[in-house]
């Protein structure tokens, strides 16, 4: 399955891993916010979560270091959506595929 899908699938669970300051500037549409700075205190909401999970944040960068702690925690089907530019562009092909 590609990351297009994935990011559209209706059961997925978009996390934005930016600074709560930064998603109030604007973030993925039904995204949730958990800093990647509390990623470990927040392990098991994770683990609670519909999968699969996508993380972004503005480049790519902390998304992949929060994809690499969840699966090394035992999380599966986490994806890194990239950067929030990335995530825009994925969610607005589901929006004229519909």
């Amino acid at each position: 399955m590609d990351l297009i899908s994935i990011v559209n699938n209706p059961n997925a669970t978009i996390v934005d891993v930016r600074e709560t300051y930064e998603f109030q500037y604007g973030h993925a549409a039904n995204a949730i916010n958990i800093p990647l700075s509390s990623l470990a205190a927040r392990v098991d909401e994770f683990r609670k979560m519909k999968a699969p999970i996508v993380v972004y944040c503005q480049s790519g960068n902390r998304s992949g270091q929060a994809r690499q702690f969840l699966t090394a925690n035992g999380i599966q089907a986490v994806y890194n959506g990239g950067g929030l530019g990335d995530m825009n562009y994925y969610q607005s092909l589901r929006s004229k595929a519909a």
